[in-house]
């Protein structure tokens, strides 16, 4: 048995999972406040060392995890990214995938970079035809504006 295989089978023991959930905690609702006046980020990744490992060892915060990122799916899989979920990795591999396989193909999209439909840029001819030029008419003047 290697050394690996025994810390992992400690690891899953009911006493190492309470201590595990017990150092979460103490880790976010502690030691996280108490860092946060330091210079640094070093409240925030404390904070989010204990939430990994509340996580990683509480049925009853993976289900409420489960339905704050139901309630916020933005914010949920930001932290799964934070946390590296295998999970989010998986999700986010099956949506590129599904997005891959409903694009249409490059061929047939219509371009969005060309400046010129929408710069005002139409091509306009340089010397127009004798039938598109419009004769200039004197002004008339009026009665009034003579006096």
């Amino acid at each position: 048995m290697s050394v690996g295989t025994r810390l992992l089978a400690i690891r899953d023991t009911r006493l190492a999972q309470s201590l595990l959930f017990g150092l979460g905690l103490f880790l976010m609702f502690v030691a996280a406040p108490l860092a946060s006046p330091l210079p640094g980020p070093g409240g925030l990744v404390i904070a989010a060392a204990g939430l990994t490992l509340v996580l990683r060892t509480s049925l009853w915060a993976k289900r409420r995890y489960v339905r704050f990122k139901r309630w916020q799916p933005r914010a949920g899989s930001w932290f799964d990214w934070g946390l590296r979920r295998g999970s989010a990795r998986r999700r986010e591999a099956l949506r590129k995938e599904r997005e891959r396989q409903e694009a249409p193909p490059p061929s047939e999209v219509p371009r969005i970079d060309d400046p010129l439909p929408k710069a005002g840029l139409e091509i306009m001819p340089i010397d127009p035809t004798p039938s598109e030029v419009v004769p200039a008419e004197p002004p008339v003047a009026d009665e009034a504006s003579r006096h």
